[in-house]
């Protein structure tokens, strides 16, 4: 009778995103988990990046701090022979990079990642409570993007708007960069 109990709840179980559903406003800064987004961590040479950047239906930055998107789809720089990519859209990355003969290196990482948006006016003091990137909009304007920390963690930061970040960090430190984003938030608001 314990099996079969067992194998009901078991069969209803429903597995749930990171963080899912987690959200904190404070007066002047929202900080709340994005949906799940494919992720590709893409390595390639110059010689490569045409057909790439044709198989992805975008354009992948060449310069630092620098990204670009379209259809849902973002390239974020990291180094010279570096992207991370995402696509909200529910499209194959990895399919789509997969169609190229240029040499690259194509590394799916969706489930390894959570992604927070940060907005509101308060949103880069928020962030620079433990990132020490400069987030001015002379130095980070709309579209930067980078490698950096936030207190004891790396993540990735794009720029998305004037007042608004999405941060990207591993799912093992998802619960820490929300409770730090959580903590600055409130901080910035008073």
């Amino acid at each position: 009778m314990a099996k079969a109990a067992a194998k009901t709840s078991a069969s209803s179980a429903e597995r749930r995103p990171a963080q899912a559903g987690r959200s904190v406003s404070a007066k002047n800064v929202k900080v709340e988990v994005l949906p799940p987004a494919e992720r590709v961590s893409l390595r390639a040479p110059e010689a490569s990046i045409a057909a790439l950047s044709k198989a992805l239906g975008l354009t992948l930055p060449k310069s630092p701090k620098t990204s670009a998107s379209k259809a849902g789809r973002m390239a974020l720089w990291l180094g010279p022979d570096e992207w991370f990519l995402i696509d909200e859209a529910g499209k194959d990355l990895l399919a789509d990079c997969a169609k190229v003969s240029a040499l690259h290196s194509a590394v799916g990482i969706s489930h390894r990642n959570v992604a927070f948006e940060v907005t509101g006016p308060a949103a880069a003091a928020a962030i620079n409570a433990g990132c020490p990137q400069d987030l001015s909009l002379e130095a980070f304007p709309v579209g930067a993007a980078s490698r950096t920390i936030l207190g004891k963690c790396e993540i990735v930061l794009l720029r998305t708007a004037e007042d608004a970040f999405r941060v990207e960090c591993w799912r093992s430190f998802s619960d820490y960069v929300f409770t730090f984003l959580s903590e600055a938030a409130s901080d910035a608001a008073a």
